[in-house]
């Protein structure tokens, strides 16, 4: 998937800055959209020693060469170790090892220091990719907020959030925004069709329009436990409660760490959206296949409810990145729903 093409108008906003970089660009949208690919891609074409004339890099000089070996000397990428686990590193449960931590840390920040205190090479440009940004703490925030106030030369921050408003406000304003909206439709459609997408409209309204996302949601494998996660949401008041914790409780169980209950969370997040949509006789946006079963379950719910009950899920998801009895958070998840469905 050609991350460029799909957010040409972008791209071409981000090459407008080029002559005049700030010392910090934070790239802000959904998650899912392609833009940590989008910040690589315009290092990269900041890296290359002979550009393309839309600013791409040409994957041919040394300087390429570095940067698609992840060993270029004017290039950093700050992230959590979980992500890099994700991609390929290996399962540490398994191997014994201390859980990859979720955060990136204040270590990682002041790593930096010898980074910034020396010249770039070839007196070129530097480059530091924080990302996702939203996953600093207060101390590591901090510690990077103090090198934003006093930027070294020849030296430009690439933050990647999903959650602008988790940063430090201090941290936002010493940052330029570039928004990235959601690519066209039909240029997203075409291009899952390419990546050998199976029935693509139906991944990508699951994934609320972000391309990427919904590639994810694809090939993940969790079609399966999303259903069955849906069919008891769609039971509304008559559902079990109890019974849809346990079965739902085994889903997660079964998956080995696959799912959890952040993930049950934001999609029943995303399926009360849709009830509230359709009180609103408006299209859903997510679960576009269970348009007729939404818009028949919600004539039973008031928009008040549902909205409190979003609302509540807003702070539970919180909740649910602590260790917590699975079972009972279900029922209590289950049974708060039911109620909306009561008269």
């Amino acid at each position: 998937m050609n991350i460029i093409e799909l957010h040409d108008s972008v791209w071409k906003r981000l090459q407008a800055r080029r002559d005049r970089l700030p010392h910090a660009l934070l790239l802000i949208g959904q998650r899912g959209l392609g833009k940590f690919q989008l910040a690589r891609a315009f290092a990269a074409g900041l890296l290359c020693e002979q550009s393309t004339a839309d600013g791409r890099a040409c994957g041919q000089c040394l300087a390429c060469g570095w940067h698609s070996q992840g060993n270029h000397p004017d290039f950093r990428l700050l992230q959590p170790e979980a992500l890099v686990d994700s991609e390929g590193e290996g399962d540490d449960a398994k191997d014994g090892k201390k859980k990859a931590s979720q955060q990136i840390t204040i270590d990682q920040v002041r790593g930096l220091d010898e980074f910034l205190g020396i010249g770039t090479h070839r007196a070129g440009l530097r480059i530091v990719i924080v990302y996702p940004a939203e996953a600093m703490n207060r101390s590591t925030a901090n510690a990077l907020l103090k090198t934003l106030e006093e930027p070294a030369p020849d030296t430009l921050f690439l933050l990647v959030s999903n959650e602008p408003l988790r940063l430090l406000p201090t941290i936002r304003s010493r940052c330029q925004a570039v928004p990235v909206g959601l690519p066209p439709t039909e240029r997203v459609l075409a291009m899952l069709v390419d990546a050998g997408v199976s029935d693509p409209a139906h991944w990508l309204a699951l994934a609320g329009g972000a391309p990427i996302l919904a590639t994810e949601l694809a090939q993940s494998g969790q079609g399966g436990w999303l259903e069955q996660l849906v069919g008891r949401l769609a039971a509304g008041g008559k559902g079990d409660a109890l019974a849809s914790a346990a079965d739902v409780d085994k889903l997660l169980r079964d998956s080995k760490g696959k799912v959890g209950l952040r993930q049950v969370v934001e999609w029943t997040q995303k399926w009360v959206v849709d009830l509230v949509l359709a009180r609103q006789r408006l299209p859903v946006r997510y679960f576009a296949r269970h348009q007729a079963t939404i818009s028949a379950l919600v004539e039973m719910a008031a928009v008040e409810k549902l909205l409190r009950f979003h609302r509540h899920l807003l702070q539970v998801r919180r909740q649910v990145e602590q260790p917590l009895n699975a079972r009972l958070f279900l029922e209590e998840l289950f049974l708060d729903y039911r109620v909306l469905f009561a008269e």
